[in-house]
């Protein structure tokens, strides 16, 4: 049986040199060295660099496990543990210089696949302001020596935040699930990166955060901090979060941004 708490310390150690590596490149200057679905989406030279520099340190430690990153694609391992890695989330903001970005590693047991694999360990690190929040199954959720915990839904409206994808197509089904969600909002915040929304979403910064479009990497290891943190995470308009529609949240505000959101 592998202990969670021990896939975390791994977690850890990796994201903090990964972060590291991706702070360093970002102040000698960024390359852009492809895009993927559309111009807009991007890949630097950074991404791949870090991406191989976890793949190398999961492999030296943990040789049988699955691997499936935003860069490299899957690799199915002999150990039921898979890897679900973004090395830089938040690649626009990176590349912009702007300092919100993060290095998102999660464990989980299982199919590669959101529906129905059991998260184990995950960290969201983000280097540019030297916060790394981390969660084991069963463990709580942290901050440094903080025990993290979703907030409360008040009768003020609540703080949320959302994405919006690269395809224009998207862009006007976006707007107007913003429109309808609006009514249940104090403000809205679009930063550029799931991964901290989500770990935001754990720590109380955020009240609730909904996107369509993520991938596995997007959401693997904050929605851990999410869950560990009190809340919860979903699609709509039920079932994992994902390609169609991911939604974290404090329970109460959970069940009204889903029920808003799946009209």
């Amino acid at each position: 049986m592998v202990d969670a708490g021990d896939l975390l310390l791994i977690a850890v150690d990796i994201a903090r040199e990964a972060g590291e590596l991706a702070r360093r490149r970002r102040t000698e200057g960024v390359a852009v060295a492809a895009t993927k679905s559309t111009l807009a989406d991007i890949v630097t030279e950074a991404d791949r660099e870090v991406e191989d520099l976890i793949r190398a340190r999961l492999a030296a430690v943990r040789p049988g496990d699955g691997f499936l990153g935003e860069e490299s694609g899957a690799e199915r391992g002999t150990t039921g543990i898979t890897w679900v890695v973004d090395p830089i989330d938040g690649t626009v903001n990176y590349a912009y210089g702007i300092p919100h970005y993060a290095v998102s590693i999660a464990a989980v047991a299982g199919e590669p696949e959101p529906a129905t694999w059991t998260a184990q360990a995950g960290v969201v690190f983000s280097p540019a302001v030297d916060e790394l929040f981390r969660a084991a199954r069963g463990e709580g959720a942290w901050l440094g020596e903080r025990r993290l915990a979703v907030s409360q839904a008040t009768d003020a409206g609540a703080l949320l935040a959302t994405g919006f994808g690269y395809d224009p197509a998207t862009h006007g089904p976006d707007l107007e699930r913003v429109r309808r969600v609006m009514p249940l909002a104090r403000d809205l915040r679009r930063a550029g990166a799931a991964s901290l929304d989500l770990a935001y979403v754990a720590a109380g910064r955020l009240d609730g955060y909904f996107e369509r479009g993520l991938h596995p990497w997007d959401h693997a290891a904050g929605g851990l901090l999410v869950t560990e943190a009190g809340g919860l995470i979903g699609g709509a308009p039920d079932g994992a979060p994902g390609r169609q529609m991911t939604i974290a949240a404090g329970p109460d505000l959970f069940s009204r941004l889903r029920e808003v959101i799946a009209t």
